[in-house]
């Protein structure tokens, strides 16, 4: 069956439930986090609480989350065949598998690409989309993995929006290369606010219909991505650059005593 039939057929709960899976295949959300209320994840994911609902009782019926009473829903179980796990055309085991420097590379030569090409296509209701995601993304602020669940959605209506839904496919792999470590950059003080700035530009770029300044913003955006998640280290902690240079060369105190 053509992929794009399998996609019609899908319902929207189902397509929720797969958001939420791959969200947690790619490191957004993890074991013991909890997911915003119904009504919170209904604004983020831009659809009816209703479906929001439908989505999450799969999901525990499933055993991915637990639902208790009175208390927010969390995430119980993140094995959900990640290796197997389809994100855009690939899964977050292949993509992660790159340097940081191909990955960005990529990223300034095809995503500029495509969004520029979405600026041409988004529709007025898009748009609307993307100004209600900015005011969902300031509730956001103080809890980087409630902005990446924005953060994601954002990104995908304007991916989407291009004319060529395998590039688009191929942008989103490249998006969710090492979000576990985005995760970790983003709670540091003002990540999220300077993220948030770069969205706007974004979306004022979009307003006016103009390919040059989205690509232009959009450029600056991935340029901040790659260096805030430089700043986190394979093992998934900040690197202190001013200690890994002492380690390396000496500390000060050392080099006055060597003199």
């Amino acid at each position: 069956m053509p992929l794009g039939e399998a996609i019609h057929k899908q319902t929207a709960k189902e397509m929720i439930r797969d958001k939420i899976v791959s969200m947690i295949a790619s490191g957004i959300l993890q074991v013991g986090d909890e997911l915003p209320s119904e009504r919170e994840l209904a604004t983020m994911l831009m659809v009816s609480r209703e479906t929001v609902r439908g989505a999450v009782q799969r999901l525990a019926g499933e055993g991915i989350v637990q639902v208790s009473q009175g208390a927010r829903t969390r995430i119980a179980n993140v094995n959900v065949e990640v290796d197997t796990q389809r994100i855009g055309v690939t899964n977050p085991t292949s993509i992660n598998g790159y340097a940081l420097q191909e990955v960005h590379a990529a990223r300034l030569l095809v995503e500029t690409a495509v969004v520029a090409d979405a600026a041409n296509n988004l529709s007025a209701e898009d748009i609307g989309r993307l100004e209600d995601s900015i005011t969902a993304q300031e509730a956001a602020c103080d809890d980087p993995v409630r902005f990446l669940i924005c953060d994601r959605e954002f990104h995908l209506t304007i991916y989407y929006a291009s004319s060529n839904k395998l590039l688009a496919d191929f942008v989103v792999d490249l998006y969710t290369y090492l979000l576990d470590h985005r995760r970790i950059a983003m709670g540091k003080p003002g990540a999220i606010a300077k993220s948030l700035e770069d969205h706007r530009f974004i979306v004022n770029a979009l307003k006016m219909r103009n390919p040059e300044a989205v690509s232009a913003a959009f450029a600056k955006h991935i340029l901040r991505i790659r260096d805030t998640t430089r700043e986190i280290d394979e093992t998934g902690k900040e690197t202190n650059h001013a200690t890994a240079h002492e380690a390396k060369n000496g500390s000060p105190d050392s080099n006055r005593e060597n003199a």
